[in-house]
């Protein structure tokens, strides 16, 4: 098996085998990423292409001082992000800047309890894209992505006020659904 090292020395020098196993070893895991951006799986792969084709466009860039499947998925989530801003404008959605009003208490919940197991993977992924889009991309990139409120403002251009806001909506968005799935279980 080929190091991943090897792999990116050899996309670097333009070897197509080599973008074909990077292409097979992160595709499947990008994807996920990219679909909790996304609306719907076709948009993600329209992304994942995208951001592979900046990735291998880009690979030179790659300094090797930090993990390359990290380089990597700051890559797809900027690819996400920017695919977001390039369709807000021909799908009239809301804004993440706009007023969205709060139906539940203001309250931070600091994590959503999924740990029981009646919630799978794959009904969570299926939550969290019918989120809104202000509340997903920050939801994303604040819980799996690690970053702070300071730096999603930066991202999105929002205040840090904003970031927060969206990320409590969010949760309580999740939290109110899971809940409902949790009693329609019991029900049945």
């Amino acid at each position: 098996m080929v190091s991943e090292e090897k792999i990116v020395k050899d996309c670097i020098s333009g070897k197509r085998y080599a973008f074909d196993l990077l292409y097979k070893k992160y595709a499947a895991s990008m994807l996920g990423l990219c679909m909790r951006y996304c609306k719907n799986k076709a948009e993600a792969e329209d992304v994942l292409q995208e951001g592979f084709i900046k990735v291998f466009k880009n690979i030179c860039k790659f300094r090797q001082d930090g993990s390359f499947e990290g380089w990597m998925k700051r890559i797809m989530v900027n690819t996400s992000i920017n695919n977001y801003y390039a369709n807000i404008k021909h799908n009239n959605k809301i804004s993440i800047d706009e007023n969205i009003e709060n139906i539940f208490s203001d309250e931070d919940d600091n994590n959503i309890d999924v740990e029981n197991g009646d919630i799978s993977k794959g009904q969570m992924m299926e939550l969290i894209q019918e989120l809104p889009d202000g509340y997903r991309i920050v939801f994303n990139l604040y819980v799996f992505e690690d970053y702070s409120h300071k730096e999603i403002a930066e991202m999105i251009n929002v205040s840090e006020n904003t970031s927060k806001s969206q990320l409590s909506k969010a949760r309580k968005s999740l939290r109110k659904k899971i809940i409902k799935i949790r009693e329609e279980i019991l029900v049945s």
